[in-house]
Order: structure tokens, then C-alpha cells, then sequence
């Protein structure tokens, strides 16, 4: 995995060190009932969470939440725009095979299937009428 670059959090703190919510939300301008509700949307946001609930994040969650921060705030995504952005970033970022790994028969012809699902179509719109 490639390391975070979190040199723009001057925290004395190691890049690589685990952060209270508090630290990251001073740090990145962001408060914290934000970085919860965040929580909560994204998926893939996970903080460590220690007795009593106390949340730790590690240089990816921080890295993460400054990508949504990015996304929301300064490029103007709604939620759901952020959720799809970060899943075609994930999706984009996977080496696919050059092949597709199922190879299909080709369809000789599709006439029956047409057929069938027009015999459908007229029988639900005869149903609706």
C-alpha cells in the first residue's frame, strides 16, 4: 500500500501516527460531527475505535477524508456524487484483464427473445389499459 503524505498536518506528530478525531478535525478545518456523519456515508471510512468509542485514524482514513472534503466542499459534489467519484476512483485504479474472463457463444439470433418480451409488453399494456 503506498504511504499518505500527511506533511501538511504540522501536529508534531509522526506522518504515519494514529490521530483522534479531534487532531484530524483542527488539522483539516473540518468539525467533527462532520467527520461522523461522514462516517456513516462513506463506507470505506473507518477509523480504529478504541473503549468508549474514542476514534483513531490512520494516515488513509486522513487521506480519505481530505479526498471527500475536496470532493464536497471545493468541487462542489452532493454526497451521492462524492460516493460514486470514490468508487469509479477505486474501480479506475484496478488492473482489469485485457480478455473478459467468461467467454459467451454468440447469439445466432435474437428473434425469440424479441418475441417473447414483446408478448410480454402487450400483455402488461393490455393489463394497464
Amino acid at each position: 500500500m503506498e504511504k499518505t503524505n500527511l506533511s501538511h498536518i504540522a501536529d508534531g506528530k509522526e506522518p504515519d501516527a494514529l490521530r483522534t478525531i479531534g487532531e484530524v478535525a483542527k488539522a483539516l478545518g473540518i468539525r467533527q460531527h462532520v467527520l461522523r456523519y461522514w462516517e456513516e456515508q462513506f463506507p470505506s471510512l473507518r477509523p480504529l475505535t478504541r473503549a468508549g468509542g474514542r476514534r483513531y485514524y490512520r494516515p488513509e482514513d486522513v487521506a480519505l477524508i481530505t479526498e471527500i472534503d475536496q470532493l464536497l466542499h471545493r468541487e462542489g459534489y452532493t454526497i451521492k456524487g462524492a460516493k460514486q467519484a470514490l468508487r469509479g476512483a477505486k474501480a479506475a485504479s484496478v488492473d482489469l484483464p485485457a480478455q473478459p474472463i467468461v467467454q459467451y457463444a454468440p447469439v445466432e439470433t435474437a428473434a425469440p427473445l424479441i418475441d417473447f418480451l414483446q408478448g410480454i409488453r402487450d400483455r402488461l399494456a393490455a393489463a394497464i389499459a
